[in-house]
């Protein structure tokens, strides 16, 4: 089933026609983590969106090669290196580590190429070097090399921006050298006081690459200069994919990615009301912490609710109802095997493959799955049941018997209940101290040790705990 994909392109504005470039090999590059800490519930969002639309691709007929970069060399990566006295590779291999055991945790598969930015410096200067001798590249005062924004016509064409109107990127710092205050480094000189693997030898001095430019080189080396889909989250989009774009187009002036495609943010409801996700204001939660709480499944469910360009608010209410819902599902196939392969001419299947392909409007393709649901548990009908589990396989769903869901659920509450019983034996110690019962609360900090829990006391007389 070679599929009529609608996607809505961030360059056009509007819905587009897929129409690939190659239909034997669709090239699709999405923008990955920056690996100095642990994935979040926004870094969750773009891999499982990124991993449906290639499903979806497959699913449809293509063949697809996905290519998810990760950069692991920044400044916040050295700076995490530096507070850690570690190497920037002991580092990010870590960091990388960590993002496979999450990603694989919510049924992301791994892309074709996962290039790390540090394997391709040869690549990013060959085509700094080519910015350069086409007069849209410049090395200032203070030895960064900077690509000039305003000799590059078309730039603000995917933010739908004047130039008058755009301000440096909240990650591009602006230099005093800078010919415009635009301008975005390619290149950045080395610093005295920055670790020998921060850098790298190059004929405009020593130094490391800019972030932007790293995707450039990585995208067009591996999927050539003009490939069919780029993707990312809707806060890439300026400067990032902008700036990806002048880049690429600048040094090989052909066009770059024919379809844009950007998710919407996630936010965290609190008290009611809905707020960005972030560390300052103390919502920020990270996939593995929330996979403490909730069955992996159930997360991706969650995500896969809302269209993927739409805002994602994430609540404890919101995945308790995705638990609930995913929850029957289950109990509508049970133990039942998946169809061997679908039929997309069949009602059901048509109207899962018009929803999908119209830019993958995920909710109307999982109201599907609860029609096909409730049928099958009105006529206990195993085959529709089988043909409910292969479409749900496509979204990444229903992969486990439901034994299987419901014995994670079991483990879920468990889970729930330890951390209740911790909070629990924290309060009897701070009690026992504020009775000057110190040898009960030694005994209640020796008791949380063994369990694997570890106790710190913090200034004012809180505790904080975290597993050993």
């Amino acid at each position: 089933m070679k599929s009529s994909l609608q996607i809505y392109n961030s360059i056009l504005r509007k819905k587009q026609a897929f129409s690939p470039l190659d239909p034997q090999n669709i090239r699709m590059y999405v923008c990955g983590m920056t690996v100095y800490d642990f994935c979040h519930l926004g870094h969750a969002r773009v891999m499982v969106v990124f991993d449906l639309l290639k499903r979806w691709l497959r699913a449809s007929g293509y063949p697809v090669t996905y290519v998810r970069n990760i950069t692991d060399i920044d400044d916040k990566i050295i700076r995490r290196a530096v507070e850690n006295g570690e190497s920037i590779r002991s580092l990010t291999d870590r960091f990388i580590a960590a993002m496979h055991e999450d990603a694989d945790a919510l049924g992301i598969e791994r892309p074709d190429h996962e290039p790390r930015a540090t394997e391709y410096v040869a690549e990013m200067q060959e085509m700094i070097h080519t910015l350069m001798n086409k007069r849209l590249a410049y090395r200032d005062d203070s030895g960064d090399v900077n690509f000039a924004v305003r000799a590059f016509p078309d730039y603000g064409r995917l933010s739908g921006k004047s130039l008058d109107e755009l301000r440096a990127g909240e990650r591009v710092g602006v230099s005093g050298s800078k010919n415009d205050p635009l301008d975005f480094v390619l290149w950045k000189s080395a610093k005295a006081d920055e670790p020998a693997d921060a850098k790298w030898d190059s004929d405009f001095g020593s130094g490391r690459p800019g972030w932007h430019i790293e995707c450039s080189a990585m995208s067009c080396k591996l999927l050539g200069n003009t490939f069919d889909i780029h993707g990312g989250g809707a806060d890439l989009q300026f400067p990032h994919h902008e700036n990806e774009i002048a880049q690429s187009v600048g040094a090989t002036g052909e066009s770059f990615a024919q379809y844009w495609m950007h998710n919407g943010f996630v936010r965290v409801e609190n008290n009611g009301q809905s707020e960005k996700m972030s560390k300052s204001l103390n919502n920020f939660f990270t996939i593995r912490d929330i996979l403490k709480v909730y069955d992996a499944e159930v997360v991706r469910f969650f995500i896969l609710r809302a269209q993927y360009r739409s805002q994602l608010t994430y609540s404890e209410g919101h995945v308790q109802d995705a638990k609930a819902a995913l929850g029957r599902l289950y109990t509508a196939v049970g133990n039942t095997q998946a169809a061997s392969r679908i039929d997309w001419s069949q009602e059901f299947e048509g109207r899962f493959a018009e929803a999908m392909n119209d830019d993958m409007n995920t909710p109307i393709a999982v109201s599907v799955l609860f029609e096909m649901a409730n049928e099958v548990n009105r006529t206990t009908d195993s085959a529709l049941a089988a043909r409910l589990k292969a479409l749900a396989q496509v979204l990444g769903l229903l992969g486990r018997t439901a034994e299987a869901f419901q014995k994670a659920e079991v483990g879920e509450q468990a889970s729930a209940l330890d951390e209740i019983g911790i909070q629990a034996l924290i309060d009897a110690r701070t009690q026992a101290k504020a009775d000057r019962d110190f040898s009960k609360a030694d005994a209640i900090r020796q008791q949380l040790l063994d369990l694997g829990v570890v106790l710190e006391d913090k200034r004012g007389g809180a505790t904080e705990w975290r597993r050993a």
